[in-house]
């Protein structure tokens, strides 16, 4: 098949053997099921209750044994042919003679969910029916053991909600009384149903810990909820974090509950006490229009293992999970050089079952001026999959310079990443609480500085930050350097692209134009080519374009007198997503959170090049994943489409992720870029957040994947970011992206944001979607806003990123 067929033409041909679809196929779903098990978290097992024994007697409670969330909502959400619920999971085993379960009390959670779907509920916001004292009085007859299952759903467009909570003066006491100050607004609580439990699922647990002596909690959530009512909770033995595992989580979830497989899935989130303990809670709702940033850099476990008297408040530490069998980690050899750390280790598995283990490299580098996290992740690795009594060597390594800090403010060398003097010690182990302290420590005589930079993005709003002892400092601000562009309300509502009428250069008529073939083939050059094209031509270039075939969210290109194509995007990250009245069904994979608790970049990459077959064989050319954003707090609403608090984490994953996807020639689409940790007023909402925090944290996954797996595409977010809109933003798209970075692709907008296009051009935003205004760059370039050569530049890089797809 010739270049670009499929955006063309858009042919209805098979990727699959014997001309079979790939697109929602058997191998595909097999795979999402392997990382659904992969990615769950054993955060319990007392007295060993798991793995069921076969035989088991079973009696499920909980609407969400059937109300089972695959995935969130929004571009997030897949049309798929099935979905299999914990219960459809549990009667897989059943029919394998695994397990016998309650049918009364089952068909009872059918009916009931089944009810609220026809009053037009949705998955994963049905509510907890009662359980009628009849089958309760026969599930305890039939068994001993009862499966408990909560779902939570989520959504892009809005965020987890709190109204006041009565008798919360004592949540910090404990806290240093500068931390008391920033907190004291934290005595808030969730929605009930939401974070925490609802009255309803309350007496639900009441009542099956009252009447059954063996208990497991499944846990179908896209994020960080509520723990305390099972981690301290005698009369419930067993937990798994099941999150949303996709179309297959249920059978996943089941796999692991009878041992067919062992959980290998570590936290990527640390767990708190509650939802005041996490620093970014107290002012996550104060206002529509902006979010302060003020714990800086102390972020997830950044915060409770840094931070006196927050370690006591965590009940699930970042990088915690359980197995069936038993491991040993023994350090061989550490070193420091001039090119970074190298740990040497050895993991045996002394346990009787077959299972995998995650090793983590911890560096705590000394306080200095600039202050640190007391722990901070450097290099991991997951072993494969080890029979009782197998060894593996692994090997950690960190680059040097991922040991810097940034010092935004000039204590040790201004607008540079430094590596302050003094020992830099390492911890090696399971997860960062159980972490060991290596007899190894470096040494850094004197301060060295790594990169020196200079500044970009610099608050102007953000009053103050925390330091590393809970205490807060005053930031410089700026009010007038605040660049927020107006929102035309002319543009309110969504527009939608025009079709270009031109016929196309095979039935043309007046002047032949060199095609862009020729660029493909290299009988053109490039600048050849865009010689040819005017400036109207290359604005189309910067506007999205009509929907063609099962695509719904509009294409790049799109010049059908020079040949370009109109190539196709589509929404992700957790499968292809195609509209239900397309017809076409899709594979839904686990949602991201759950990928990245796999630890396992292989395995995504697997998940990448499998997602990305499926966009290929439905004539589409870019997929618009992933979603790199960080869990700053729990509040947000799209926490399951990001990966983790940790930026590490989140930029491996997302490099795995980028790998897979562009194997297929396939354009990823890196998102949000950047500081898009919120969605409520997310149009309109101003990230306030230092310059450190900005890099350390909020860009450092981005990095990671720009140098890594070098991206056709990025992203820019709704937000604004200290006080100018990211698609805007020159220190962002142009000063960091490409010049420090070196990234080389396209950069679109998310689709119909607030700002305006001739100035994103200038900034370095390539293309405006889902539409573009191209009536007003024309108008700005007759004004000579913006000139001819920023719009090339922009035309170029959509161009080039054509170049590289179909």
């Amino acid at each position: 098949m010739k270049k670009w067929t499929r955006f063309f033409y858009q042919p209805c041909l098979p990727l699959g053997r014997n001309g079979e679809r790939v697109t929602g196929g058997k191998e595909h779903i097999a795979l999402s099921r392997k990382a659904a098990a992969e990615g769950m978290v054993l955060l319990k097992n007392e007295q060993k209750l798991l793995p069921l024994p076969n035989g088991s007697r079973v009696a499920l409670f909980g609407k969400g044994c059937v109300d089972y969330v695959k995935g969130g909502g929004g571009s997030g959400d897949v049309t798929v042919e099935y979905v299999r619920s914990l219960l459809a999971g549990m009667r897989c085993k059943a029919q394998e003679g695994r397990t016998e379960i309650y049918e009364p009390l089952a068909a009872f959670y059918e009916r009931e969910v089944e009810k609220q779907y026809a009053e037009g509920i949705v998955p994963g916001m049905t509510e907890e029916p009662e359980v009628p004292a009849d089958l309760l009085a026969g599930a305890k007859a039939f068994t001993d053991t009862a499966i408990i299952s909560i779902c939570r759903f989520s959504g892009e467009n809005w965020d987890r909600t709190v109204e006041q909570e009565e008798g919360s003066e004592n949540t910090i006491s404990e806290f240093q009384q500068t931390e008391a100050d920033l907190l004291s607004r934290a005595a808030k609580v969730f929605e009930k149903g939401d974070f925490y439990l609802s009255a309803a699922e309350q007496r639900m647990v009441s009542l099956v810990t009252e009447n059954f002596g063996r208990v497991i909690v499944v846990m179908n959530v896209g994020g960080v909820v509520d723990s305390a009512w099972f981690k301290d909770n005698e009369n419930i033995q067993a937990v798994l974090m099941a999150w949303q595992g996709g179309m297959e989580g249920g059978l996943a979830a089941a796999d692991l509950l009878f041992g067919d497989e062992t959980p290998s899935g570590r936290l990527v989130d640390t767990f708190a006490g509650r939802l005041a303990d996490y620093p970014s809670s107290y002012n996550f709702h104060d206002s529509e229009k902006y979010v302060e940033y003020t714990e800086d850099i102390y972020v997830g476990y950044r915060y409770f293992e840094t931070i006196p008297g927050a370690a006591e408040k965590v009940n699930y530490p970042f990088g915690y999970g359980l197995s069936y069998t038993e491991f040993e980690i023994e350090h061989n050899r550490a070193s420091m050089t001039e090119d970074g750390i190298e740990v040497l280790c050895t993991v045996t598995n002394t346990g009787d079952r077959p299972g995998r283990e995650v090793v983590q490299l911890y560096v705590s580098a000394p306080q200095g001026r600039l202050g640190k996290p007391a722990k901070e992740l450097k290099a991991y690795a997951k072993t494969r999959l080890l029979q009782p009594g197998e060894m593996q060597a692994v090997n950690l390594t960190a680059p040097l310079a991922s040991l810097a800090s940034y010092d935004d403010l000039g204590k040790v060398q201004k607008s540079a990443y430094v590596l302050e003097k003094g020992e830099y010690i390492l911890w090696l182990g399971k997860n960062v609480r159980d972490a060991v302290k290596l007899p190894f420590t470096g040494s850094i005589p004197e301060d060295l500085v790594v990169e020196q930079l200079s500044p970009k993005c610099v608050p102007n709003m953000l009053k103050e930050r925390m330091l590393s002892d809970g205490t807060m400092e005053t930031l410089p601000t700026d009010p007038d350097s605040v660049r927020i562009s107006e929102w035309d309300s002319a543009h309110t509502g969504l527009r939608y692209p025009d079709t270009i009428g031109r016929k196309g250069a095979m039935w043309l008529d007046g002047p032949a134009y060199r095609q862009f073939s020729e660029v493909a083939d290299g009988t053109c050059t490039l600048e050849a080519f865009m010689d040819q094209l005017s400036v109207d031509d290359m604005i189309q270039l910067l506007c999205g374009h009509s929907n063609t075939g099962v695509a719904n969210t509009f294409g790049f290109g799109d010049l059908p007198d020079y040949g370009v194509p109109n190539v196709m995007t589509a929404d992700g990250p957790a499968g292809l997503r195609i509209r239900p009245e397309c017809g076409v069904n899709t594979t839904a994979f686990p949602c991201a959170t759950l990928l990245a608790c796999t630890w396992d970049p292989k395995l995504v990459e697997e998940v990448g090049a499998a997602g990305a077959e499926e966009v290929v064989e439905n004539n589409i050319g870019v997929w618009l994943t992933p979603a790199m954003n960080i869990h700053r707090s729990p509040l947000c609403g799209r926490n399951f489409e990001y990966y983790s608090e940790d930026p590490l984490i989140a930029g491996k994953t997302g490099a795995a992720m980028v790998r897979g996807i562009q194997s297929k020639h396939v354009a990823a689409s890196v998102k949000h870029f950047a500081c898009n940790n919120k969605e409520t007023c997310r149009f309109e909402s101003d990230s306030r957040v230092s310059e450190r925090a900005l890099r350390e944290i909020y860009l450092k996954g981005f990095e990671i994947v720009v140098k890594e797996s070098d991206p056709w595409t990025i992203m820019s977010s709704y937000n604004i970011l200290n006080g100018q809109r990211d698609s805007e933003n020159k220190d962002l798209l142009t000063g960091i992206l490409r010049e420090e970075w070196g990234f080389k692709g396209m950069v679109t907008t998310d689709w119909w944001n607030h700002a305006e296009q001739y100035l994103e051009i200038i900034a370095g935003n390539d293309v405006k979607m889902g539409c573009g205004y191209p009536e007003r760059v024309k108008a700005a370039w007759e004004e000579g806003k913006v000139t001819e050569e920023e719009i090339r530049v922009c035309a170029k890089r959509v161009l080039e990123m054509i170049l590289k797809v179909g």
